[in-house]
């Protein structure tokens, strides 16, 4: 955005984010930053909001459960309060969550889900819901211009190496030579989208017009991968020969995971192009910085 010439103004209270991911912008006379929580009203002048606030790792989100809820609610009634006010477009990024442990396979954005609504991941996704609700119903009781984004697994740079979502968790585990932890048998499947990929596909829906845009697009590579699989591509890009703990299967936790993007493809004209191998190879060149810092490598 800022490459196109746009002002950014960038809100984060650093509960997962870091100044290190930032740092090369902040000479950009076009780039703004503000510490500030979406859980608190902030007046802005803008035209387009992209409400990314939320944890989405389950370390992260379950830290603190109540929060969570506030960020994905009360976060989406302020921005979507600003939205209203100053006539912006807004995009909330929604989560494949939404569908819980589903039952049906792969999923389309009229799937309703199989959510557990007093669970342990309830906060996340029963928060991520809400908003969704929030954002249908501010759309259709005031008109404003609305953009829903349900995002499959992403990975990629600038992770944190505590963000406790599976990529990072083997990536980091490999390359100190670690054991992987896979949780069950390792037969649970996910779906696995570079992090430039959904940028693009974020930035298209943020920007497309047309009839039903309102309504939930999922973006996310429908590539899927046991988490066998998974270990197995971590072992090739880190170059090691990798070993498994097995630790039981966490409460609720999803057992097959893999968007159905053809609302993506004929809304947005928008497919993943990075594979998982390439992928895993740019965020294991990026881990290896940190992790060579951490052990004096």
């Amino acid at each position: 955005m800022l490459a196109e010439g746009s002002e950014v103004v960038c809100l984060d209270n650093f509960f997962t984010g870091r100044k290190d991911n930032i740092l090369h912008l902040m000479d950009n006379k076009r780039f703004e930053l503000i510490r500030h929580d979406v859980i608190e009203p902030i007046l802005l002048e803008v035209d387009q909001i992209y409400n990314l606030a939320c944890p989405a790792s389950p370390v992260h989100y379950q830290y603190n459960p109540v929060k969570t809820v506030k960020t994905s609610v009360m976060g989406m009634i302020n921005m979507l309060g600003m939205a209203k006010r100053v006539k912006a477009r807004i995009l909330q990024a929604s989560t494949s969550e939404v569908y819980g442990d589903p039952l049906v396979h792969p999923q389309t954005e009229d799937y309703f889900g199989n959510v557990n609504p007093i669970g342990f991941r309830s906060c996340y996704d029963e928060g991520k819901r809400v908003a969704e609700t929030l954002m249908m119903d501010y759309h259709r009781q005031n008109g404003v211009d609305t953009r829903i984004v349900r995002i499959f697994n992403t990975y990629g740079e600038r992770m944190l190496e505590n963000d406790g979502r599976v990529v990072s968790n083997f990536v980091v585990q490999a390359l100190r030579g670690e054991e992987l932890t896979i949780y069950g048998d390792g037969s649970q499947t996910r779906s696995f989208c570079y992090v430039s990929d959904l940028v693009d596909g974020l930035i298209k829906l943020m920007n497309v017009e047309g009839e039903d845009v309102h309504l939930p697009v999922n973006i996310g590579n429908p590539g899927e991968f046991t988490m066998n699989e998974l270990a197995a591509e971590v072992g090739k890009a880190t170059g090691k020969d990798v070993k498994i703990k097995h630790l039981p299967l966490p409460t609720d936790d999803p057992k097959q995971r893999k968007p159905d993007i053809q609302r993506a493809r004929d809304l947005l004209k928008w497919n993943p192009t990075v594979p998982l191998a390439e992928g895993l190879t740019r965020t294991v060149r990026y881990f290896s910085g940190l992790v060579g810092k951490q052990i004096g490598a």
